[in-house]
């Protein structure tokens, strides 16, 4: 069930009343939610209904058994399961090409196992609780990564109630999400990025340098599209899911990049995975570990050349930053136009790897890279209003983030009756601009 399609706001909107209706009484609510995961897990195929209940059951009682064992080989043993499980649903998932890939669902199961054994987190009191959290469907196809102690603490708010705010900024959201996925990110691939990409030397250096640019916006609006639906929807349960964006290309290095890109992921992989990393304490080492940790992230995204050398790219990096940093302690911060300098270098740094992450092969990418250098530029597959819509995504991510606020705020102010009536009016433009349906969101792939 795609998160774009009509089939889905019928099922969220069930979901809604559903819950709300029975929130006065809380194993009956938490029932809804869980019946509503399975049914969206089900939608995608009859075996997500055998394997999240048995794998959350797993994990439930795993995290039981490692709270209350003494024996720290035990407690390694017990948590060592329960990663090895995950990560087998990830490959198995793949291999076996399901509709539906796991990967999310595991970061986030081992969220909960995890935060167990090191003693951050306390098991759930109660399996429905867990099932409710671990499978909660608005995060299950691209995340945010939630910690599961963090939806199980909401679980458990009493007299929760759904203000007309939250409902607006909820709807807000949503409509925003839609707008992003279907007026820009879909446009933008359409139109000349998923030509360019598939073949390259068909094109001009110059169409080709567009392009590259445009798959940097075309990606961000997509995946950030998706998140925006995924954090209202789960807003309109009164769940608050962490954010995962926050402008990442105005970045002032590459550190500053992963601050602000796929946020739940780059935390996900420091916390649980760089840190458990050995050898800290050494001087080489902490460099090391996040070249490994990057590369490891870039080869989740698919075993690969091309997302080896994304994550590898991205690692070297990070730690070539870190290495000048600790370089450059004690020293003033540098002045204006060095920061623009480091953006302008941050963000060409961050398209290059695009490239490696886009390109279907090694040798692929290379040839948008070759057409880039070539020196022959033309732009006549770049249409007036292809430049426009590209216009309008770089102008809308770097808007003020008061300007984003201010219009939330005005929205969520408005009439229901005008509300409405700008949700029409996306619709009928979405319908105008994207006659054809959506495409998959690139990071359902993940």
């Amino acid at each position: 069930m795609l998160v774009t399609a009509p089939a889905y706001y019928c099922f969220l909107a069930a979901v809604f009343f559903g819950f709300w209706l029975l929130r006065r009484f809380r194993l009956p609510s938490i029932l809804v939610i869980c019946a509503a995961n399975l049914f969206f897990y089900g939608a995608w195929g009859w075996v997500y209904l055998l394997m999240m209940p048995a794998a959350g059951s797993i994990d439930f009682l795993l995290g039981r058994n490692i709270a209350t064992s003494k024996n720290p080989a035990i407690r390694r043993l017990l948590v060592s399961l329960s990663i090895a499980m995950n990560i087998g649903l990830i490959a198995a998932s793949r291999h076996l090409a399901l509709s539906l890939t796991l990967s999310f669902y595991a970061f986030q199961a081992l969220t909960y196992t995890i935060d167990i054994y090191r003693k951050d987190a306390e098991p759930a009191s109660s399996y429905f609780d867990y099932l409710a959290s671990v499978t909660f469907f608005p995060t299950i196809l691209a995340g945010p990564i939630t910690r599961v102690s963090s939806l199980l603490s909401q679980w458990r708010w009493k007299n929760v109630v759904l203000t007309g705010e939250e409902g607006g900024r909820a709807l807000f959201l949503i409509g925003l999400g839609l707008g992003k996925k279907f007026l820009i990110a879909d446009y933008l691939g359409n139109n000349l990025v998923n030509r360019v990409f598939d073949l390259p030397t068909l094109y001009s250096g110059g169409d080709v340098l567009v392009a590259v640019h445009a798959y940097a916006f075309q990606l961000y609006y997509d995946f950030s599209g998706y998140t925006d639906i995924a954090i209202g929807s789960a807003l309109l349960l009164g769940i608050r899911l962490p954010a995962n964006f926050r402008s990442p290309y105005r970045a002032a290095n590459i550190a500053d990049f992963w601050k602000r890109w796929h946020i739940s992921f780059s935390k996900w992989l420091m916390e649980y995975l760089y840190f458990s990393l050995p050898g800290k304490r050494t001087r080489v080492m902490p460099y090391l570990s996040l070249i490994i940790t990057m590369t490891l992230g870039g080869l989740w995204h698919g075993v690969g050349w091309t997302f080896l050398i994304w994550g590898a790219l991205h690692g070297t990096g990070l730690a070539a930053f870190r290495f000048w940093q600790s370089l450059r302690r004690g020293r003033p911060e540098p002045g204006v136009i060095r920061q623009v300098a480091g953006s302008l270098l941050t963000f060409h740094f961050v398209l290059l790897g695009w490239v490696f992450f886009r390109a279907a092969s090694v040798s692929a990418a290379a040839k948008v890279l070759s057409q880039i250098a070539s020196g022959h530029y033309s732009f006549d597959n770049t249409t007036p209003l292809f430049l426009v819509v590209l216009g309008i995504g770089v102008a809308g991510h770097f808007l003020p983030k008061s300007w984003y606020d201010g219009s939330v705020l005005l929205f969520t102010r408005t009439p229901a009756v005008i509300q409405a009536g700008a949700l029409a009016a996306l619709t009928l433009a979405i319908r105008y601009v994207a006659s054809t349906g959506a495409a998959p969101f690139i990071y359902s792939k993940f």
